[in-house]
């Protein structure tokens, strides 16, 4: 009789919690889908513009993309000498063009070393607890 009194107790209250007018679904939101329109926006006249010269393209000709990647990365930036020093000891005018491409390509010929170096390269690097060396005494 205590226990089915108990249990009674605890579900009321439980079911209670689940009632109420307001809490989290009912609130007041913006209608997403209630879009309005507005006026376009209107550049006024600049009379400072000069009219293009004869025989220079047009601003609509310039490619879109080149402009972009300029307007995002800039222009190449120029080389210190310590820099075109290094690049040319490291023989930057033998590197074939192309070598970025044939490199994963998957017609270049490679030698297999085998397992254990393919191991031992794919292996994550550790904090050198295991490469210890200890000379006996």
């Amino acid at each position: 009789m205590k226990l089915n009194l108990i249990l009674a107790a605890g579900l009321l209250s439980t079911l209670s919690a689940c009632g109420g007018g307001g809490g989290l679904f009912n609130r007041e939101r913006p209608d997403e889908f209630a879009v309005s329109r507005q006026a376009p926006l209107v550049i006024p006249p600049d009379f400072s513009l000069v009219p293009p010269a004869p025989g220079t393209p047009s601003a609509n000709a310039v490619d879109s993309s080149k402009a972009a990647m300029e307007a995002m990365f800039g222009g190449p930036a120029q080389r210190s000498a310590t820099e075109s020093a290094t690049l040319n000891a490291a023989g930057r005018a033998n590197a074939a063009a192309g070598i970025r491409s044939t490199a994963g390509d998957p017609g270049t010929e490679v030698v297999d070393k085998g397992a254990t170096t393919r191991d031992i390269i794919a292996a994550p690097e550790g904090d050198g607890q295991d490469a210890r060396a200890a000379v006996p005494q």
